[in-house]
């Protein structure tokens, strides 16, 4: 499971931790989680995330 980047924030999703406070589970991959999740820091959406390389 590949981390995800912020490109606004610079906030890391790791799918290993989920985003507890933003209803999602540990072990989410980032392709599953819902269209309308967005950042939990600065709350962009998704289309402004990019794997961590």
């Amino acid at each position: 499971m590949e981390k995800y980047v912020c490109e606004v924030c610079g906030y890391i999703y790791d799918p290993k931790l989920g985003d507890p406070d933003g209803g999602i589970e540990p072990y989410v991959d980032f392709n599953d989680l819902p269209d309308c999740w967005v950042c939990p820091i600065c709350s962009f959406n998704k289309d402004n995330f990019s794997m961590l390389e």
